[in-house]
């Protein structure tokens, strides 16, 4: 299989690399973005960003693209870059960044980073994703946290129950709320969503250093470990605590059934509460927060726009200011309370953010002091595109077969080394 960055180098290496420090005073800022915030809450932080940009004097072209997991978006970007084209700022993540780096496809914010002081600002374990070769490439929007069960209330109170604290007590939970009449779980049908559920499971029952084997090291023995083989037993049970119209669902639809009482939880990232707290909810009152069940686990998924290399002076303005204004705190602190998440910049003060995100913050810090801090594979942080995709292919067959736990290991490890 061809590499990445084997596909991309005839074609990026004729564009040249750019540095914006250093851009002509008479160029107007301009820049197409291309992103995959169109939610709700989403389509809100994204506005407040282009707001900014516009009222300092730039002039923003939106290129939203439909699908929360960002594959359909990747795919339009590929094509885009492979035509010669690329917009001047893409939403990314993850290992996606290093591998558009490595194919000499985006621009060298260094200057620009020393100049505001960036080493000074991010967290260590961010400037990681968003430097290449030491060199900064794209600059982190927000942290967000996956492993969250989004709860209502009332739908617990109906049978007596509490938020779990293991996935047996999930389960049993589960189990009374089915009995109820009650759909336990909120639950899109999409291979993102599914691998969503599936990571929480892995760090629940493998715990930090399982997952780490399983995803970054890619250990055949872990993926086939009876560990895995029980993740795979829960996420059979997962199937049967979802409704039967879940098949493609996107993923704030089944947020919205949580609020409506139609169903009990939802397993999904903190943009969830974005959803909540767009729709008027109180959280602690209208909807609980709680980590799925992980002994201290936290997995981490964070936003990052990437600047690619573009030619006009008008673009590369745009992405400086761009740049400048997202990892501002201003930006910060009025972007992550839309979105749900919690700011990429430390600092930002503290008070008006929710209970939610204050205690991601405090987990943050406590799970990177313990080495419970993991990257998302569902949401290419700890695995490349390949990699994911292969799991995530496995994940969503089992979950929608009768492929036995046995039966799923295999056919795990058959694809991660395939992808390989």
């Amino acid at each position: 299989m061809k590499s990445f960055t084997q596909k991309l180098v005839v074609t990026t290496a004729l564009v040249s690399s750019i540095a914006l420090g250093a851009i002509s005073a008479q160029a107007e800022p301009t820049a197409e973005v291309l992103h995959y915030w169109t939610s709700g809450s989403e389509a809100k932080a994204v506005k407040a960003l282009k707001e900014d940009f516009e009222a300092n004097g730039g002039k923003w072209l939106d290129a939203p693209v439909a699908g929360g997991g960002g594959d359909a978006q990747a795919a339009v970007l590929r094509s885009r870059v492979l035509s010669g084209n690329p917009p001047a700022a893409v939403q990314i993540k993850g290992l996606s960044i290093q591998e558009w780096a490595e194919a000499g496809a985006l621009g060298d914010l260094t200057k620009l980073g020393e100049e505001e002081g960036w080493d000074d600002v991010l967290p260590p374990l961010l400037q990681k994703i968003v430097k290449h070769d030491g060199k900064y490439v794209a600059v982190p929007v927000n942290i967000h946290r996956v492993d969250w069960i989004w709860a209502n209330p009332e739908s617990l109170a109906k049978v007596d129950g509490e938020p779990p604290r293991t996935w047996e007590e999930f389960n049993a939970l589960a189990d009374k709320l089915q009995a109820a009449g009650i759909t336990p779980l909120a639950h899109g049908g999409q291979p993102w969503q599914d691998g969503t559920v599936f990571e929480t499971v892995v760090l629940g029952m493998g715990g930090a250093e399982f997952y780490n084997k399983a995803f970054i090291e890619k250990d055949i023995a872990t993926i086939k470990s009876d560990t895995m083989k029980k993740v795979f037993d829960q996420m059979r049970k997962m199937r049967g605590y979802v409704d039967a119209d879940f098949s493609g669902r996107d993923w704030n639809l089944a947020t919205s059934m949580v609020m409506r009482g139609e169903a009990a939880m939802q397993i999904m990232g903190d943009w969830a509460k974005g959803e909540f707290i767009a729709a008027g909810k109180v959280p602690g009152k209208d909807f609980l927060c709680v980590p799925t069940p992980s002994n201290g686990g936290y997995i981490l998924n964070s936003d990052s726009f990437a600047m690619f290399n573009v030619s006009s002076e008008d673009d590369k303005a745009g992405q400086a200011l761009l740049a400048r204004l997202i990892l501002g705190e201003k930006f910060q602190e009025t972007f992550n309370l839309y979105k749900g998440s919690i700011p990429a910049r430390m600092g930002v003060p503290t008070d008006k953010f929710d209970e939610c995100a204050v205690k991601s913050m405090v987990d943050l810090q406590s799970a990177s002091e313990s080495g419970a801090l993991v990257g998302s594979m569902a949401h290419e942080i700890a695995a490349s595109g390949a990699i994911r995709g292969a799991i995530l292919d496995v994940v969503t067959e089992h979950f929608n077969s009768d492929m036995t736990s046995d039966v799923a290991v295999e056919r795990l490890a058959e694809a991660i080394e395939l992808a390989e």
